[in-house]
């Protein structure tokens, strides 16, 4: 069925419409497919000449989320991908399509194929505007783990993915590979050495990386301290029982973002809160999962769960929290990557029992009123692990409107990825680069100085990608304003 008239037309200027304009017969004929995943890699016939093509394995359970589409096609205005390139390939019920067509063995999992899963986002907008209820993200991300071993890789996208999976996730690795950036900044050095000039002299992937890091940052960003205690004299009355909260503070976000670390923990102090900060706590997992390495996110997930939860099942503390979009979109997930696992099942249940994102959980603690206003003009950009993946939307405008001075403005399509989409904007830059510049026209008409935004992965993209256009902007995340409030 095709979308409706009124439906948003994909924008004419999208840089991609060239590169898949052939990739949009690969779903052609392929019908409705009602058959069954094959439980085992195994390869099948197709009908033509008897040529022998690869089947894609995927669990049952999660072939059976392909069936529920009705390709209706309410997906297509809210896919960032297919309202800039038009291509039925690159929208979710097309990506569908194309997963059942390799499940299956009718398609093979050719050059063109494989490029119109790569340029997904996950960002799991067509959940939201999904009647059906497909369940997408579990489908895209076990597509992209059943293939990965097949992927063709050249040099610059080996060294980029070794960044992802062995520096990204971990802190200390990440403090040690920015120091000579920082060093370089500190001697006044860095725009000297990162010049247009020497910059374009690099693959766009690695001129992308380059362009993430913030322009300013400590040498060595210290960590959280393993407890904290609540405010003398904060809302907490004696006769109330005290909430522990375990904060997770995430691998990129505790070292490039360790000020809104610290501001979360400042504010659930002046809630009456104890914090913990496990140090058995590891990266979420999210770069490996969706990166085709799910053993090593799984892995994860358990020490994660070990720091929290009790062998028994009995929780350690009240409440869990994270102030990363993205890191709570997986940590959520932590049941079902783990549903198989009989040790875990249950307890990876009860860890996302306890999950909340720190917006979700300010808004319902009871904090004394902002004693300072902030006289700034903002508009707030929905992050997409937040919106679509966990549902909130409502706390973060809540917290922000409880600020003295502050105007809000609302952003036209402030729910629309903005290109970050974890990894995404340095694996597909040109993609990412393209929804940047539409987030940030948006921005632009809002007239605000300020966006406002709860994942650090949209505050990096967000910030470069302003810099980049030489468009006066500060991103700053929720919490940051709400601390401004609050202390000054």
């Amino acid at each position: 069925m095709p979308p409706s008239t009124d439906m948003p037309q994909p924008r004419p200027d999208a840089s991609h419409a060239h590169a898949h304009a052939a990739g949009h017969r690969t779903i052609s004929g392929l019908g409705d497919e009602a058959g069954h995943a094959s439980t085992s890699t195994s390869t099948g016939t197709s009908g033509g000449g008897g040529t022998k093509l690869p089947v894609l394995s995927l669990d049952s359970r999660t072939f059976s989320r392909s069936l529920d589409c009705v390709h209706c096609g309410l997906c297509l205005p809210a896919c960032p991908t297919y309202t800039q390139t038009g291509l039925e390939a690159d929208s979710p019920r097309g990506r569908i399509q194309l997963m059942k067509g390799l499940a299956t063995g009718r398609i093979e999992a050719s050059e063109g194929v494989l490029d119109h899963l790569d340029l997904c986002l996950d960002c799991r907008a067509c959940e939201t505007a999904c009647p059906s209820g497909v369940v997408y993200h579990e489908l895209i991300e076990e597509t992209r783990e059943k293939l990965a071993a097949t992927r063709k890789q050249t040099l610059i996208d080996r060294g980029v993915n070794w960044m992802f999976f062995n520096v990204f996730p971990h802190p200390t690795r990440l403090k040690l590979a920015l120091l000579p950036p920082r060093v370089l900044q500190a001697l006044g050095l860095w725009k000297l050495a990162t010049h247009p000039s020497l910059m374009k002299l690099l693959p766009l992937k690695l001129q992308k990386m380059q362009q993430m890091l913030p322009p300013k940052g400590p040498m060595w960003e210290s960590d959280l301290h393993t407890s904290y205690e609540p405010t003398p004299g904060s809302s907490t009355s004696p006769s109330t029982k005290t909430t522990t909260v375990g904060f997770f503070p995430g691998c990129v976000g505790s070292v490039l973002f360790g000020d809104v670390n610290r501001q979360t923990v400042d504010l659930l102090q002046l809630a009456g809160c104890r914090v913990l900060v496990p140090r058995a706590q590891q990266c979420c997992g999210a770069i490996h999962h969706h990166g085709g390495k799910a053993h090593e996110a799984m892995a994860m997930a358990r020490a994660n769960i070990d720091a929290f939860v009790a062998p028994d099942g009995s929780p350690r503390v009240d409440v869990i929290a994270t102030n990363i979009a993205g890191c709570g979109a997986m940590l959520k997930d932590y049941d079902h990557l783990l549903r198989d696992d009989t040790k875990y099942a249950k307890r990876a249940k009860t860890y996302v029992s306890l999950l909340k994102d720190i917006n979700q959980l300010l808004a319902t603690l009871t904090l004394p009123a902002p004693k300072h206003a902030v006289n700034q003009t903002a508009t707030y950009h929905d992050a997409c692990h937040l919106a679509h993946a966990q549902k909130v939307t409502a706390e973060p405008r809540k917290l922000l409107a409880s600020i003295g001075g502050l105007k809000m403005v609302p952003l036209p399509e402030s729910e629309m990825c903005c290109g970050a989409a974890g990894t995404y904007n340095l694996s597909q830059p040109a993609m990412a680069r393209d929804l940047a510049d539409r987030k940030l026209d948006h921005i632009k008409s809002t007239g605000a100085s300020v966006c406002v935004t709860a994942n650090v992965g949209c505050a990096m993209q967000i910030q470069s990608e302003a810099a980049r256009r030489g468009q006066p902007l500060t991103v700053v995340h929720p919490v940051t304003l709400l601390h401004r409030a609050h202390f000054g």
